[in-house]
């Protein structure tokens, strides 16, 4: 399929680990290599074809909100009559009067990347273009453990040659080669129907991608270059590092 109009960004978490830088901001305004992380990733998800940004807030709402005033196709997903975020799957189901029922990209906004090929938006559009709603629920962008930077994680996923994802638990392995990097095309009607309010999609944190990955309808796309997961002060630093070469 081509390129959704429509794309979830999820800017609504409080950013606890990347204190101090948030402590009166939100994350999504924390700066790497002189411009907000929201805007490299509107910036990217643009370039790829996108014309319509729903964009959840919560954390410093009012900053985020002001920041995005004036700029084309965002609409913002305003979560602040709940008491805590609504995590990524309670987000977007909060939002589906604004997403509609057809397939939808998702993004984090600590996401940054730098592809080894031209033009900068390929993998995206590699994305979506492999995305089939009729065996597929989801479809995720992935890294190469080695080419990442700032995830201190064992890695998540391993992709089979037909491009279905087994996790690092479901397989029962120490680690795994390939990071989830923070943009997914997805089926959102599934998690339209999930009976709670707030929850995750991740795996680790009980949430479908589990039974997607079971059923083998969970399936991935590898990005060739360096991805960086822009988590605390840390990784922000080694974020600019990586841009400034």
């Amino acid at each position: 399929m081509t390129v959704p109009t429509t794309a979830m960004v999820l800017a609504a978490g409080l950013g606890t680990r990347m204190r101090p830088l948030t402590d009166d901001r939100p994350k999504a305004l924390v700066e790497v290599g002189g411009r907000a992380l929201i805007d490299h990733m509107l910036d990217r998800l643009a370039e790829a074809g996108v014309s319509r940004f729903v964009v959840n807030a919560h954390a410093h709402a009012d900053r985020l909100i002001a920041h995005l005033e004036g700029r084309p196709g965002v609409v913002v997903s305003d979560e602040r009559g709940h008491d805590l975020p609504l995590e990524t799957g309670g987000g977007i189901k909060f939002a589906q009067g604004l997403l509609g029922e057809a397939p939808i990209l998702v993004a984090n906004i600590d996401s940054v990347w730098v592809e080894d090929a031209e033009p900068p938006a390929r993998a995206v559009r590699a994305l979506c273009e492999g995305f089939d709603p009729a065996r597929m629920a989801a479809r995720l962008l992935l890294a190469r453990m080695e080419r990442t930077s700032g995830f201190d994680g064992p890695g998540d996923f391993y992709l089979e040659s037909d491009g279905r994802l087994i996790g690092r638990r479901a397989a029962g392995a120490a680690t795994a080669p390939l990071n989830y990097m923070g943009v997914h095309i997805v089926d959102p009607r599934p998690i339209y129907a999930h009976p709670e309010t707030a929850f995750g999609l991740f795996p680790g944190g009980g949430g479908l991608w589990g039974g997607w990955a079971a059923e083998g309808r969970l399936h991935g796309a590898l990005m060739e270059g360096d991805w960086m997961h822009v988590g605390d002060p840390a990784a922000r630093d080694e974020a600019e590092a990586r841009l400034a070469r």
